[in-house]
């Protein structure tokens, strides 16, 4: 059973279509940290989809498709020195995904994609009452912006199947080890149960959890 949030009051104030263009709707796809960074650590190996930027590409082509909004969000650590360091070149996008002219990109570095950027500013401006979610990792940021978004009001699709994440050792396990033993350790979340788990939160509560074919009808 799933649930559908309260409808926002956000005022209506998208810009006119250019010519040829779709018609603008009242929907938003957020893309969330789909980069490069993730695939500069060892555990991306395990990831459930590290092709995930394909599934999300898809995505991408019908909500422009259908005249929906496309938001972009990377995450940043600056100063940290790490992969989100946007020092060291990996905070852009996983190829073939490329922001097109007016598409709102932004950059956070909190969990959630609201609350260190203007986001909220930039769909109520548009209009924006309805949210399609993906991206990595999908029990971090991802299922972390479809909850905030339910709260606000806004009409939440989570995309399970173009959401990727990686495995999570148990919180007691020591910090740091190779890939090979957090796979081995019978105590760590292998990533297809973390994104189970994932849409089990969310489902009936958050939001409305689809596929990218269920949603694309392709």
């Amino acid at each position: 059973m799933t649930t559908t949030p309260p409808q926002s009051t956000a005022p209506i104030a998208s810009a006119p279509a250019s010519p040829g263009a779709p018609a603008a709707t009242d929907t938003a796809l957020l893309v969330i940290d789909v980069q490069e960074s993730f695939r500069q650590r060892e555990s991306w190996q395990a990831a459930s989809d590290p092709d995930v930027a394909l599934q999300v590409a898809r995505l991408v082509d019908h909500a422009r498709a259908q005249g929906h909004l496309v938001v972009w969000v990377l995450h940043t650590e600056p100063g940290t020195g790490g992969v989100f360091d946007p020092a060291n070149g990996h905070v852009r996008y996983i190829a073939p995904l490329t922001p097109a002219d007016g598409e709102p990109q932004l950059t956070k570095t909190s969990h959630n994609a609201f609350t260190t950027t203007n986001l909220q500013q930039i769909l109520t401006e548009r209009g924006i009452r309805s949210l399609i979610t993906c991206g990595i990792r999908a029990e971090q940021c991802v299922e972390t912006t479809t909850r905030l978004a339910s709260d606000l009001g806004y009409r939440v699709t989570f995309v399970a199947d173009a959401s990727a994440s990686e495995p999570i050792s148990h919180p007691d396990a020591p910090a740091g080890r190779p890939l090979a033993e957090v796979l081995a350790d019978p105590a760590t979340l292998r990533p297809a149960d973390v994104i189970a788990r994932t849409v089990y939160a969310l489902s009936g509560r958050f939001a409305t959890v689809t596929t990218v074919k269920e949603l694309t009808g392709s």
